[in-house]
C-alpha cells in the first residue's frame, strides 16, 4: 500500500500537473538563499530557460545580486533533482514596484453601527443666517441621535 509521500509524488509527475514540479524546483532554489533574502522575493517563475525571481526592494536586488554568482555556480555543478527535467541556464532578479493587493471578504453582515458620542449641546456663534440653519439641523440630528 502506498503511503501519503509516495502518492503525491505520482501525481506530480503527471503531465497535467507539470506547474507543481516546476514550483518544486523553484523553491529548492529559493531555499538556498538566505532567510532575510527569502522574504524580500515576492514569487518566481520559468521562462525560456532563465529562472526570474521577482523581488520587492531594491535593498533585496543588490543583496541577490551579491549571492547570484555562487547560487549559479553550485546549480552548475549540483543540480537538484526537482530541477532536472528543466534546463535551467540563467538567474536573474527584478524588483517590481506595484503594490501588493489586498483582498477583503465583503461580509453580509450590517456594517457595525457605533453610539453617537457627541450630545449636541453647543453653542452657535455664527452670524451669517444659512450657515446658522445649516449648523442648527445638523444640532437636531445630533441631539435625536444622542436620545436613541
Amino acid at each position: 500500500m502506498k503511503n501519503a509521500c509516495d502518492i503525491i509524488s505520482s501525481l506530480q509527475n503527471r503531465p497535467q500537473f507539470s506547474k507543481l514540479s516546476r514550483f518544486k524546483c523553484i523553491e529548492t532554489i529559493r531555499l538556498s538563499f538566505s532567510a532575510p533574502l527569502q522574504k524580500m522575493i515576492k514569487f518566481a517563475y520559468i521562462k525560456n530557460g532563465t529562472l526570474f525571481f521577482v523581488l520587492n526592494h531594491p535593498g533585496a536586488k543588490q543583496e541577490f545580486d551579491n549571492n547570484i554568482q555562487s547560487i549559479k555556480s553550485a546549480l552548475k555543478y549540483i543540480q537538484p533533482k526537482e530541477c532536472q527535467e528543466f534546463d535551467i541556464k540563467d538567474i536573474k532578479a527584478f524588483v517590481t514596484h506595484t503594490p501588493a493587493t489586498r483582498t477583503t471578504q465583503i461580509s453580509d453582515q450590517e456594517p457595525q453601527c457605533y453610539p453617537e458620542r457627541a450630545s449636541g449641546s453647543f453653542e452657535i456663534t455664527i452670524k451669517d443666517e444659512k450657515l446658522r440653519k445649516v449648523l442648527q439641523t445638523i444640532q437636531k440630528i445630533i441631539k435625536s441621535n444622542h436620545e436613541s
